[in-house]
């Protein structure tokens, strides 16, 4: 029986290969394109932060996160870690890597939300959608970037569509979760007001669902920004390039650094939408 089933295995990566070549010669200049416009935002966006000098940038995150939060200690945090980076040499690295989160963070809000509140109004559509997120979350993630660096070429891209694609069940399944979660009585009372379904969504739901979805949001950044060094290997710049250039090198040094500049921004970025998540329960 054993072999039986060894000789008659499932062409099953054949399928997916067969697959992807029929959409590569079907399509190749629209995955091109594709490549072709997002590298130009996301380059786009780095350059210019690149362009002012790195203490213009720490002085205006800083202010932008105390009028956002008024705190004195989460700016004095942001003050303190940023100049950390700049400190050990990883300042460039770091935009990379924020422009990078950055982006795909952005991608995962306006799929993921959406979709999340599709899951919570439709029982069948959560039911077809959680085992494609269990899958999405439990392949490991080297696996997105063979298809997607054949798709896109070695760059940005395709570290961004497989940071995306590992992120993106979080911010669903949260926004899900705290749709489902308003009680049915201020439902009801809504309704009872004559609120039409757009105005119970945007009023009613979504405001007290709105801890839910920040913390999907928290999520997804932490889940991206566990991606950088493993999206290094396909060609995406930041903090991932000298992490994986220390391990090949067995340099003990330079590897701590920027790994320490990866908790540095983290603990940030944590930090920042934390505090935000909170003002907003």
């Amino acid at each position: 029986m054993e072999q039986w089933l060894t000789d008659n295995k499932l062409p099953i990566g054949k399928w997916i290969k067969n697959a992807i070549d029929y959409m590569l010669d079907h399509g190749a200049f629209l995955f091109d394109s594709f490549a072709d416009g997002l590298k130009f935002l996301i380059e786009g966006f780095s350059n210019i932060l690149l362009w002012f000098p790195s203490l213009v940038v720490v002085l205006f995150l800083t202010v932008l996160v105390y009028f956002l939060h008024r705190s004195w200690k989460l700016s004095a945090m942001v003050v303190v870690g940023l100049l950390l980076v700049i400190n050990l040499g990883y300042w460039t690295e770091t935009v990379h890597t924020f422009t990078l989160i950055l982006s795909a963070t952005v991608i995962c809000i306006v799929i993921g939300i959406p979709l999340g509140i599709a899951m919570a109004h439709h029982p069948l559509l959560a039911k077809m959608l959680r085992p494609i997120l269990d899958l999405m979350q439990t392949i490991p993630t080297f696996v997105y970037l063979i298809p997607t660096m054949i798709m896109f070429g070695l760059g940005v891209v395709p570290g961004l569509i497989s940071t995306a694609i590992f992120a993106l069940p979080a911010p669903i399944r949260l926004t899900s979760l705290g749709i489902s979660s308003v009680p049915k009585a201020l439902i009801e009372a809504g309704e009872a007001f004559g609120g039409t379904k757009r105005q119970i969504l945007w009023k009613i739901e979504i405001p007290y669902a709105m801890p839910n979805i920040m913390a999907g949001v928290t999520q997804c950044i932490m889940l991206s920004l566990s991606m950088v060094v493993i999206a290094a290997l396909v060609g995406a710049p930041g903090l991932g390039v000298p992490v994986v250039r220390a391990l090949n090198t067995v340099n003990i040094a330079k590897g701590f650094e920027a790994g320490l500049a990866i908790v540095v921004v983290a603990i940030l970025l944590d930090r920042v939408f934390k505090t935000r998540t909170g003002g907003q329960g």
